[in-house]
């Protein structure tokens, strides 16, 4: 499920620069959950020939991550701004320290941006 995930991560932020054709067969495989076979026969290629470009295409968008760390990025903001909220939500700590702790966030998330 985490490989999942992550596939549709890296797809939601590099997808765009892979060509149409990569696109479509990447889609098929992460997001409408077809096999192989089934992609194969609906594009004109071998099963070998599927399997390859998906393969291709993970190691691009892991490539334009490990150069652009656009994901990474985006999961240490998202991270912040959730323990922000329970912050906001938690009533055992006082006001002066829900406050330090939220500027602290803020500061860690305008460092990312």
């Amino acid at each position: 499920m985490e490989r999942i995930v992550e596939q549709g991560l890296l797809y939601d932020f590099y997808g765009e620069l892979l060509t149409e054709h990569q696109k479509k067969i990447y889609e098929d495989v992460v997001y409408n959950d077809l096999s192989l076979s089934e992609i194969a026969q609906e594009n004109g290629i071998s099963r070998q020939g599927v399997h390859d470009m998906v393969r291709r295409c993970n190691h691009m968008l892991t490539e334009y991550e490990n150069k652009l760390h656009l994901v990474e990025r985006f999961l240490k903001i998202r991270s912040g701004v959730d323990e922000m909220k329970h912050l906001s939500e938690n009533t055992e700590l006082t006001k002066e320290e829900i406050l330090g702790r939220v500027n602290s966030l803020c500061c860690e998330i305008l460092k990312e941006l």
